[in-house]
């Protein structure tokens, strides 16, 4: 499993997901993916959006995120 997969964009602002990433998600026939705009950097996650809000409500049930926040090692980041 890699770590970091790109892709490029076109003029139109058109991408294609890489195959394996299609592959381990599922969705080789096609399917919805949901963007997250995170500021600097965008979250992709396979299902769409109603598996995007399911994710993280999973992970905040969890107490993943403040398990995340403890780990930040810069000042300015955590809360």
């Amino acid at each position: 499993m890699a770590g970091v997969v790109t892709a490029k964009v076109s003029q139109r602002g058109q991408t294609s997901l890489p195959a394996e990433l299609r592959h381990r998600w599922g969705i080789t026939d096609g399917g919805d993916v949901a963007f997250i705009d995170l500021g600097d950097v965008a979250l992709v996650l396979p299902g769409g959006m109603e598996a995007a809000k399911a994710e993280v409500r999973r992970v905040l049930a969890a107490g993943a995120y403040a398990e995340g926040l403890a780990a930040i090692d810069d000042p300015d980041l955590a809360v």
